[in-house]
């Protein structure tokens, strides 16, 4: 039987959490994120992040959901966005055509027989039911306040289509979806994905002829690109730089070590992190997914994409599986951080907040499993000195000084399992020298990982 969420609850539990949270880290910049989105979103003026059109920042809070566009009716569509909406997310990641790779099938069409073209395989000739279907599904997610990273052709999944229609044909795809989706407000264009041939000059022509035609009959909507794993980053492809405004991490490693090669980049390009590993998936559990999302944030992430391996391809299940462990916790790590100026946090790579017990850097490894191993802590301070906060995915104690804190210092320990805070024993705290922290202990799930908590008073 099919679960029945109350979303009207859930909003209010969401609403009520966001309250309960606020913390003496928000400055007033409007990054709550309490206010609607007003698409479309664009890169801020620092280029580290995604704000709407007011300048508010968005914290981007996403979810697979590949294959939504050919496995589901629309009354579904809409109650899974709605659903995710309930939960905190405000964006999901579709494929606008979808083939067996996605989840789909193999001649690309909806579980009630819609091809995308009526020829099949023939990008000059779109069938007008099917995306007229596609465009109620994207006004759904506008309705739900979720922004839409539609991509045009998987690449793993298309990629022989693609050559078989050759560049020219490509590129006219490109401008016919920039023509018929440049008026709606909630996308952004993400092409590529599992794009395992990038580096064959040809291949990633076609793929590329594809988003250019959309930028000429589209300029209002920013575009990413999702390269190969088991690691990479769109603007690792430097020929895409010219359409490339959202850089795209994907990886099987600890998250944090592409996400600051990204951080790193000049020019500055805003990197969230689009795939890692998903829930139910290569043995992954909460913990692991947590060290992806705190990881991220705390090495300059202005989002973060979830995946569960019920719901991107839409199988048997994905009603039972939404309201999920992997998903709760994501709604607290995002409680935590839109309390914060998460947006102006500045990474401690160079150690001189967390000055001991800060753990290994990544610098090899197996996939997938390597991200449990790792014990590397990330912290962040935001640029007046009135707010750091340091993820810790181990049982330890930790060193920091105090002294780059501008003020008398309130800290605490923030649950990530539960979305709790606990007071630290001796605060406040003064920025006089440096203090040892020792983590609480272990959660139901076994599991060691906290995140610190330091507010200026």
């Amino acid at each position: 039987m099919v679960k029945k969420i109350d979303f009207t609850k859930r909003l209010s539990i969401v609403a009520l959490s966001f309250g309960f949270f606020l913390t003496s880290c928000d400055t007033g910049g409007g990054g709550g994120g309490t206010t609607g989105l007003i698409y479309p979103l664009k890169v801020s003026s620092s280029g580290r992040y995604l704000v709407n059109q007011n300048n508010v920042p968005s914290l981007m809070i996403g979810d697979d959901a590949a294959s939504l566009m050919v496995n589901v009716s629309l009354s579904d569509a809409d109650y899974y966005l709605a659903s995710r909406a309930s939960q905190g997310f405000n964006a999901v990641s579709i494929e606008l055509i979808c083939d067996g790779y996605g989840g789909g099938r193999a001649d690309a069409s909806t579980f009630d027989g819609l091809e995308p073209f009526t020829t099949a395989g023939d990008l000059s000739t779109p069938n007008e039911a099917y995306f007229t279907r596609c465009d109620e599904m994207i006004r759904s997610a506008a309705n739900h306040g979720i922004t839409v990273m539609l991509n045009p052709a998987e690449a793993a999944g298309f990629i022989s289509m693609l050559r078989a229609n050759g560049v020219d044909k490509c590129k006219a795809y490109g401008r016919y979806l920039g023509n018929r989706y440049n008026s709606f407000d909630n996308l952004i264009w993400k092409s590529g994905c599992d794009f395992q041939t990038w580096s064959d000059p040809s291949d990633n022509a076609l793929v590329k002829a594809i988003a250019s035609g959309i930028k000429e009959t589209d300029s209002r909507h920013i575009h990413t690109l999702q390269l190969d794993s088991p690691a990479s980053s769109s603007l690792d492809d430097t020929l895409w730089s010219d359409v490339v405004a959202l850089n795209a991490a994907y990886t099987y490693y600890p998250a944090y070590a592409e996400i600051l090669k990204d951080y790193n980049r000049t020019p500055v390009v805003p990197v969230f992190l689009d795939e890692s590993d998903y829930e139910f998936e290569n043995g992954s559990d909460p913990d692991r997914l947590r060290r992806q999302e705190y990881w991220s944030f705390l090495a300059g992430a202005c989002g973060y994409i979830y995946g569960n391996t019920y719901v991107w391809p839409m199988i048997d299940g994905w009603k039972d599986n939404l309201d999920t462990t992997g998903a709760s916790q994501l709604g607290y790590c995002k409680a935590l951080f839109q309390s914060s100026s998460w947006y102006i946090l500045v990474p401690d790579q160079m150690h001189t907040l967390v000055t001991a017990g800060y753990g290994t850097y990544w610098s090899g490894g197996t996939p997938h499993s390597g991200i449990s191993l790792n014990d590397y802590v990330t912290a962040a301070s935001t640029p007046d000195d009135k707010c750091a906060l340091a993820y810790i995915p181990t049982a330890r104690t930790i060193t920091v000084d105090l002294t780059r804190l501008s003020g008398t210092i309130t800290a605490r320990w923030y649950d990530p399992t539960a979305g709790t805070y606990q007071p630290i024993t001796g605060s406040p705290f003064l920025n006089t020298a440096s203090q040892t922290f020792t983590t609480p202990g272990v959660h139901a799930d076994g599991a060691g990982d906290w995140v610190l908590v330091l507010e200026v008073q």
